[in-house]
């Protein structure tokens, strides 16, 4: 126990200080966010925080593993390394030097191919009492699933704290989950990273000192769908449990694309139509919509996701409910068709 506790609290220190260096260099080197007019923020900030996330999480699994610290099976750990650093080097280029669309969209999508072809099987797909297992498929679904909660992910990192305090939430909430369920290697695997990102929210706390970069914001959405498939294949946890814990960057992220998509416009421009950015300019207050996010996931979503655990065959069902409100109060808010 004691180990484990010293554990969590180098990786937490760690993650937090490498953070105040890369600010120092960003400053130094004068890599800053300059605002535009799509941005939801009025002052230069340093970016790419966040690989302090990325190294930390990934230096300390990846070590673990190698001294046999942790009962996860090799090629998992590897699969998570391999393809989460592929997905971090291309969001740290893009932060650096502008990489065009599809560019990062082949790198995502064999980043996501590579992984899973590492697994040794897929977990089965079930709606109520329907499964798709094995197939092309299923192998198809997963790869768009991991490119598109990869990209969302960077969508949804817009104002102060928001990706941070998603990411804090969500691993906290599965480690919960997993461990009701004795899965404590892979609750502790939620634990370190949910403190790594907590490291680096303590500076991207609203008003931010730095933000987190495409080289961390994508790594999180793909290494949480990762571990939703992952986790999925132990049967401690489904992939519907996982989608009600990330319904509030789901939600807004696919009304919005779908939303500007009907109205004919280019879907991954830049833009301030998310929910959560009309909604921060309506509060004029960041701080206020990531507390409110923290609160929705931590008192609406997390009961649910127990639900989807508990009782796996009505998983679809509890999904559905815990997103409904989410949907109406996206579209409510006009995300998807305005600027304003």
């Amino acid at each position: 126990m004691l180990i484990t506790l010293a554990l969590c609290a180098f990786v937490f220190t760690a993650s937090y200080f490498l953070t105040g260096v890369i600010r120092r260099y960003a400053l130094n080197k004068s890599l800053l966010d300059i605002p535009n007019v799509r941005s939801s923020h009025t002052v230069p900030t340093p970016r790419g925080g966040g690989l302090s996330v990325v190294l930390v999480f990934l230096t300390v699994i990846g070590g673990l593993s190698f001294f046999d610290a942790i009962a996860i099976e090799p090629f998992f750990i590897a699969g998570l390394i391999l393809s989460g650093a592929l997905v971090a080097g291309i969001g740290f280029w893009d932060d650096h030097i502008s990489i065009s669309a599809k560019w990062r969209f082949a790198v995502h999508f064999i980043a996501s191919v590579g992984v899973l072809v590492i697994l040794p099987e897929l977990p089965e797909l079930r709606f109520f009492s329907i499964e798709i297992s094995g197939g092309l498929f299923l192998f198809g679904f997963y790869a768009v699933m991991l490119v598109w909660l990869l990209n969302l992910y960077n969508f949804m990192d817009g104002i102060d704290g928001i990706a941070g305090i998603e990411a804090v939430a969500t691993s906290v909430s599965a480690a919960l989950l997993l461990a009701l369920n004795g899965q404590n290697e892979w609750a502790l695997v939620m634990v370190l990273l949910a403190l790594s990102v907590a490291g680096f929210l303590v500076w991207n706390w609203p008003p931010a000192k730095i933000f987190m970069g495409d080289a961390c914001s994508g790594f999180l959405g793909f290494v949480l769908g990762l571990f939703a498939v992952m986790t999925s294949l132990s049967g401690a946890m489904n992939l519907w449990s996982w989608w009600i814990l990330l319904a509030v960057f789901i939600v807004d992220a696919t009304v919005t694309l779908l939303r500007r998509i009907a109205h004919g416009e280019k879907w991954h421009q830049a833009h301030r139509s998310h929910a959560y950015q009309i909604l921060s300019r309506r509060l004029n207050s960041h701080k206020k919509v990531t507390q409110g996010v923290l609160a929705v996931n931590v008192f609406w979503l997390l009961p649910w996701a127990y639900l989807a655990v508990r009782f796996q065959t009505w998983a679809p069902l509890f999904c559905i409910v815990a997103m409904a409100p989410l949907c109406i109060a996206a579209l409510k808010l006009g995300a998807g068709t305005t600027n304003d």
